[in-house]
């Protein structure tokens, strides 16, 4: 532990200047109370190695001097161990992130099917398996990220950017894509205890051309989705009318065939009764006329006017 190493070293300075000053001054009390503290200091310095404890989300790997690494790794908290002959190495085991971007100087560069160059900046969570810490570590060691890690993940990406063209990396089938890097990284570090938890494409940088060209196409679907729309609208507007018309059609169409049976029944009447006959021409007189009919077995006209200055 960092105190007892510390305590140690001071007890060793101590010791050691007691030390000079009884011999020096030809002092024995002097002389063995600081081979005392020298002692004293390294024994504690020696002690500080066999004591060890593993942080929280941490697992530690021992090595040993005359077996190797320890397949059995050391879990949270206190553990005493043999100082000098055994070293332990610990291991983060929770989330970690790596994060290759322009931002760090990290990016990955990499062609799209049809050859263009394409910029990439990717975030990859991933932890070191617990239980195989031990085979981490005798296989690559603490230096995992840089020897393993990293270089996997740019072959990763540029093999999977080299399966699409510069268009689709920014539509629906990045999410593809970053699926598929998901089960290629998990397959290809599996065997090195290391797990895949998620891949994240930060951005994907295309040629501006190609940018300004789906920008093109999509304004271009635009405005032929807007013609759509208005031939759309121009359709019921012209079914709309076709509608009243037949509409208009019907309804003259009944009006007249319930005139002319009207007619039909009226004159069915009339040649019934032709009494009925003298009634409605007399009924479409004008008021002016003073001639009215009467119905008698001769059939003839009287004037009004002469009746009425035969009255007088």
């Amino acid at each position: 532990m960092s105190l007892l190493l510390l305590i140690g070293g001071a007890l060793a300075v101590l010791g050691a200047a007691l030390l000079i000053q009884g011999i020096q001054n030809q002092a024995p009390k002097a002389r063995l109370s600081g081979i005392a503290g020298i002692l004293a200091g390294f024994a504690l310095a020696f002690l500080s190695y066999a004591f060890v404890i593993i942080p929280a989300g941490n697992v530690g790997v021992v090595f040993n001097v005359f077996g190797g690494v320890q397949e059995r790794e050391l879990g949270e908290g206190f553990h005493i161990v043999l100082p000098i002959l055994q070293q332990v190495t610990v291991y983060d085991v929770r989330q970690q992130e790596l994060t290759l971007a322009t931002s760090t100087g990290d990016q990955i560069n990499a062609r799209s099917s049809e050859g263009l160059d394409i910029g990439v900046d990717v975030t990859v969570l991933y932890q070191v398996d617990g239980n195989e810490a031990a085979a981490l570590h005798q296989d690559i060691g603490p230096s995992y990220i840089n020897i393993r890690l990293r270089p996997e993940i740019r072959s990763a990406i540029r093999d999977g950017i080299a399966e699409y063209n510069a268009a689709s990396l920014i539509s629906a089938q990045r999410s593809e894509l970053q699926r598929n890097l998901e089960d290629t990284l998990g397959e290809s570090l599996a065997s090195d205890n290391i797990i895949i938890l998620g891949v994240l494409l930060r951005d994907v940088r295309i040629p501006t051309l190609i940018t300004d060209a789906i920008e093109e196409k999509q304004a271009a679907e635009q405005q032929v989705e807007v013609e759509e729309n208005r031939r759309r609208q121009s359709e019921i507007a012209a079914q709309r009318r076709v509608i009243e018309a037949e509409g208009e059609r019907d309804a003259t169409i009944a009006r007249a065939e319930g005139e002319a049976q009207a007619l039909e029944l009226r004159a069915e009447a009339l040649r019934g009764n032709p009494d009925l006959i003298q009634l409605e021409f007399a009924q479409r007189l004008a008021p002016t006329v003073q001639t009215i009919m009467l119905p008698t077995d001769g059939s003839f006209l009287l004037d009004i006017r002469q009746l009425a200055g035969a009255g007088n």
